[in-house]
């Protein structure tokens, strides 16, 4: 046997065990992943969870919040949420815990919205206020004060 084919020989045995250890490192980062899937689903030390079963990871900013409306026992306005979890009123704050509150809010988890920027939980039944009638006051749109003097141009001239 020449050097060339035993080269040969040994260059396709180790691509056949390349291909070999690759299917074994496929599988295993496959099972891994099913091991991260199922550490995610079931609960972790040192979380604090919903009313419904829903965890929010201890320390973050919605579970601050969360734990704010239960101390409080009613629905709080964005920015005293905020301050009460001792952040910074700024817009970029604001704007940061309002879209997390919001996506719990639309999958109808823990956090309810009674009102306009307003939170409240599920669990202390914060649901939306009344509604007044949808049809404006009685006395919308009259001019109670009509105005005090006359427009300063003239109605007769063209524009």
């Amino acid at each position: 046997m020449s050097e060339r084919s035993i080269i040969e020989s040994k260059i396709k045995r180790k691509e056949s065990e390349i291909q070999t250890l690759e299917k074994k490192l496929k599988a295993a980062k496959i099972y891994l992943q099913a091991l991260r899937d199922i550490q995610r689903a079931i609960a972790k030390e040192g979380e604090s969870d919903g009313s419904d079963g829903t965890l929010l990871r201890k320390g973050s900013a919605v579970a601050q919040a969360r734990e704010v409306i239960l101390m409080l026992g009613v629905p709080i306005h964005i920015d005293d949420l905020v301050k009460s979890i001792g952040k910074e009123v700024t817009r970029e704050s604001k704007a940061s815990l309002t879209g997390s509150l919001a996506a719990y809010v639309r999958r109808d988890e823990i956090f309810t919205r009674p009102a306009p920027n307003t939170y409240g939980l599920k669990e202390l039944n914060h649901f939306e206020v009344d509604r007044m009638s949808e049809e404006p006051p009685h006395s919308f749109g009259s001019t109670s004060n009509p105005p005090a003097s006359q427009p300063d141009f003239d109605e007769r001239a063209p524009f």
